[in-house]
């Protein structure tokens, strides 16, 4: 179990680090664009593929960071009313969840990313499989992470979040 909360630690820090690259990323390539665009009047054609890859990245890195210090949405006002055993497995079927919703999105990134992989984004040259190689990534952290989760249940052990 430490040497899973010691990678997957690991893991969501830099996979946070990657997240919050992208979004000044994000924001550099944006704020050029519209000076371009309304300063100069030569909008460059690749500034919205680039920001939508970079948008996909961020809501992909970050939401698996989510997952691993527990900051994802949870309505647990009423489970916190239901007795500890209940509350237990609860949580047991929060992650078995979130590991199977990480499997389809792996599954299905994955069947996009091999379905696309000769077409090109025509303003940047690269494959349209590029665009799901985020999703493919968050889709194994999750599942990482989920089962990380699962075992500290089980061991009686807390999860240690990645951000103090």
């Amino acid at each position: 179990m430490q040497l899973l909360s010691a990678l997957n630690a690991r893991l969501s820090r830099w996979t946070m680090y990657l997240a919050c690259l992208c979004l000044a990323c994000l924001l550099m390539i944006v704020v050029y664009g519209v000076i371009m665009r309304y300063v100069f009047n030569n909008a460059p054609p690749y500034v919205e593929q680039v920001a939508l890859l970079l948008i996909i990245s961020v809501s992909m890195f970050g939401a698996s960071a989510g997952v691993r210090d527990a900051g994802h949405i949870g309505l647990d006002s009423l489970v916190k009313v239901l007795p500890a055993r209940i509350q237990f497995w609860c949580k047991v079927l929060v992650y078995l969840l979130s590991m199977t919703f990480a499997v389809a999105l792996f599954a299905g990134s994955a069947e996009m990313a091999t379905s696309t992989w000769d077409n090109t984004i025509p303003t940047i040259g690269l494959s349209e499989a590029v665009r799901y190689v985020p999703v493919l990534i968050a889709g194994v952290l999750i599942t990482l992470f989920a089962i990380e989760h699962l075992v500290a249940q089980f061991t009686g052990t807390e999860v240690i979040k990645s951000w103090h």
